[in-house]
């Protein structure tokens, strides 16, 4: 019986009592838990490490170590001792994100190890809604990008990337896992998009992480020069209305707050902002 407070790897035998924390949070923690629901904890399969702080025998925070350091919960002791096993481990992350205060204090403690970062987006609003609007009409010709898709969707999901995070996607690897799961969400349904009658995406966004009890929308796209023309919020009506329809009674996204253009969108489309995620970028 573990006693007082410790931290661990966590392991296959612990995803009741992880499942337990995530669900405390569903939305703000729909990412991680999407892929425990489909993974579990075993490290392969998940594509990192989950580690877990106990307080008195129980399970109270987590953190995901993967391609992204998440804090889940976590509890003021519990990102100390995250951030001291991050330090140890050294940095194998190209993100720290996760909720705004935390995240913060996360990186309070890691900057002297693994700063500089490339860029720090201290505060993104996460945004929620169960409903549709009343005021704007889905896009009608906003739909589901078929497999046969791939080569029309991928130049528009590569220009948001770029745009969005400041790095091409096709770096590194030559895009290989970034394909491989652009693939995945347009082979899942999951994949939305409007094209003109030359078959060019004038906007495109997907479903990312899905929960029963929530999903999020990301990766929102408008063509540059069809911006500023109304297209996005009936487009983000369509997208809306197949997430509640098909995927989850929650939708949620989150948005970089000096995005005045997209927040004044979102809110026209119902979402309204429940709290704040912060991202540190490598």
């Amino acid at each position: 019986m573990l006693t007082q407070t410790t931290s661990r790897v966590l392991d296959p035998s612990d995803l009741d009592a992880a499942l337990a924390v995530l669900d405390r949070e569903p939305v703000a923690n729909a990412f991680v838990t999407a892929r425990v629901r489909v993974a579990g904890l075993d490290p392969w399969r998940l594509g990192g490490e989950m580690w877990g702080w106990y307080e008195d025998g129980m399970l109270t925070s987590l953190c995901y170590a993967g391609a992204n350091l998440v804090p889940i919960c976590a509890t003021p002791r519990a990102v100390r001792a995250f951030a001291e096993r991050a330090r140890r481990a050294g940095r194998r992350c190209s993100s720290i994100v996760g909720p705004a205060d935390t995240t913060a204090e996360l990186w309070h403690l890691l900057e002297p190890h693994w700063g500089p970062a490339r860029e720090v987006r201290s505060r993104q609003p996460l945004m929620v809604t169960d409903r549709m609007p009343d005021t704007i009409a889905p896009d009608p010709y906003v739909r589901r990008v078929r497999k046969d898709e791939m080569e029309t969707i991928m130049p528009a999901c590569v220009a948001m990337f770029t745009e969005e995070v400041g790095v091409s996607p096709l770096a590194g690897d030559g895009g290989l896992l970034y394909q491989a799961r652009v693939a995945e969400l347009v082979g899942s349904g999951r994949s939305f998009a409007r094209l003109d009658q030359d078959g060019k995406v004038l906007f495109k966004a997907e479903i990312g992480a899905a929960t029963p009890q929530a999903c999020q929308i990301q990766g929102v796209w408008v063509a540059p020069e069809h911006r500023g023309k109304g297209l996005a919020a009936p487009a983000m009506a369509a997208v809306l209305r197949y997430a509640l329809a098909d995927v989850a009674p929650v939708v949620s996204l989150y948005v970089n707050d000096f995005n005045t253009a997209a927040r004044r969108t979102y809110r026209r489309v119902g979402f309204q902002e429940i709290g704040a995620f912060m991202s540190v970028l490598f």
